[in-house]
């Protein structure tokens, strides 16, 4: 082989060398081509993919409702020639997730053409989008036409019952478990956990308890069951129940782990009594318990937050005693403990270094814990290097909570008319975020103390269009700013609103 592979290097004239070689040249190029043709099929594909996109966005009209959106749909030939696949509608529920108006009115569209067919993962996707936006009647008919079509799945349940209880119909939720059998699913320790994880976190952890005592006589609970409750007991505060779960949990023979332990840690470190946070470390210990990433994490984070920034970075050395790895968050938290200590340059070392060192890629987080740090120290110009960072990095994308401390700074510089207008710009063109409420609201605020109420006004308008409900106190503030400058049809407008709120 090797005489062989000389003589093809050193051009010799034997046939067989040759040969070879003109076979391994002409299959190259074949293999050239393959990839040319593939690579350029690919663009086409993504571009097809964008044309039809943007068509069907440009159809939609803000503030129409799904029916209205729906039949222009229908009625318009350009729509006709488009080609759906699950990228094109899933694209376009991810760049409606804020607007259910929108979103559901392309998916029955969608899912009236004769060649296409959302797939089960979509149909979960559109019950999040109407369940986060409160519209729970249209849930329930979508929900009704996936039971007849044998597309629920356990995903499914979790996303309708998380957002029943979120909208305060707990009850809901409730018969959402006792009709499983009827969507085709099991009554089970999965799914009682399921239902009494969704009740805890949204603060309903007694009604919880009562279910779980009714239940539990027939579907046996698991270390998971108690650790659930003792994250509900933690969020309502009450400490003293999440202790007493632990000694029911070994009551049934199921061991306390690092998340038993740290969730208790956490709630003693959201009240800031950290005598009680060290103890419990040490009770972790005496149990060959160790304290993971989370918990180191969850300590320094919190005392950065408590402004002891000195025992904070001790917590770094107490990890690296351990054996701990640091992960991302511990990063992230890392970051922010040094920003908040004025220590600005020692938390870029750590993004810029320490984290690439140690083989560990940032996330959204880590760039927006550098930005907000930049922020807060008045260094927006390095606050703007790092959101170009985030974008040419193709690691992660920003999020809302990225330009927030932006937006801050806009007002704080005064360069509203210069600057505000292009973050917004790429926060919904470029990057496809929707404006949430918190969003609306700190804009609004802001506007009015910039003495903008035009503008603030046109936003808080936008908003209601879009079936956000602004907070009272946002609609007080704009209510003073318009009457202030006597625009009295902006002032009746506003008023209708607060008298609905």
């Amino acid at each position: 082989m090797q005489s062989i592979y000389r003589a093809i290097l050193w051009g010799s004239s034997c046939i067989c060398c040759k040969a070879l070689a003109s076979r391994n040249f002409c299959s190259s190029l074949a293999s050239c081509d393959l990839v040319g043709t593939r690579g350029s099929w690919h663009k086409e594909q993504c571009q097809d993919l964008k044309s039809s996109a943007d068509i069907l966005i440009s159809k939609v009209c803000k503030g129409s409702s799904e029916e209205e959106i729906l039949q222009s749909l229908f009625n318009d030939q350009t729509c006709d020639g488009i080609h759906l696949s699950q990228n094109l509608i899933d694209r376009l529920l991810d760049r409606f997730k804020d607007d259910w108006k929108s979103a559901l009115g392309i998916f029955k569209w969608a899912s009236s053409q004769s060649s296409f067919r959302p797939s089960p993962e979509s149909y979960d996707t559109m019950i999040d989008i109407l369940g986060r936006m409160k519209q729970m009647e249209k849930l329930k008919d979508l929900l009704e036409e996936m039971c007849q079509d044998s597309l629920i799945t356990l995903n499914t349940i979790a996303k309708v019952m998380r957002r029943f209880v979120g909208a305060g119909q707990w009850e809901d939720a409730v018969r959402i478990f006792d009709d499983l059998q009827t969507l085709g699913l099991e009554k089970n320790t999965e799914t009682m956990n399921l239902l009494l994880d969704t009740l805890c976190k949204e603060q309903y952890v007694e009604q919880a308890r009562d279910i779980y005592l009714e239940l539990k006589q027939h579907i046996a609970p698991n270390a998971h069951t108690f650790n659930i409750f003792i994250h509900g007991w933690c969020k309502i505060r009450r400490v003293d129940e999440a202790h007493w779960t632990i000694q029911e949990m070994k009551g049934y023979g199921c061991r306390p782990c690092v998340i038993s332990y740290s969730t208790i840690i956490q709630c003693y470190c959201e009240e800031q009594n950290f005598d009680r946070v060290y103890e419990l470390l040490d009770e972790m210990q005496a149990h060959d318990c160790s304290p993971n990433v989370i918990t180191f994490t969850t300590i320094m984070h919190a005392l950065a937050k408590a402004e002891k920034f000195e025992e904070a970075l001790k917590i770094v050395e107490r990890m690296r005693f351990a054996g701990c790895r640091a992960d991302t968050l511990f990063y992230n938290s890392f970051i922010y403990t040094l920003g908040r200590a004025g220590r600005v340059d020692d938390a870029t070392h750590v993004f810029k270094v320490a984290m690439p060192r140690a083989g560990v890629a940032p996330n959204t987080s880590s760039y927006n814990s550098m930005i907000s740090m930049f922020c807060h120290h008045a260094q927006e110009s390095r606050a703007f290097d790092i959101l170009k960072e985030m974008e040419d990095s193709g690691l992660c994308k920003p999020d809302v909570q990225t330009y927030h401390p932006l937006i801050k700074s806009c007002f704080k510089t005064g360069k509203i008319d210069s600057l505000l207008n292009d973050i917004l710009n790429d926060m919904v063109n470029k990057h496809h975020i929707g404006l949430d409420i918190s969003t609306y609201t700190l804009l609004i605020h802001g506007l009015c103390r910039a003495d903008r109420c035009q503008w603030a006004h046109r936003l808080f308008e936008e908003m209601i269009e879009q079936g956000i409900v602004p907070r009272y106190r946002t609609c007080r503030t704009l209510l003073d700013e318009v009457k202030q400058k006597n625009i009295y049809e902006a002032a009746e407008k506003i008023e209708v609103v607060m008298k609905k709120l």
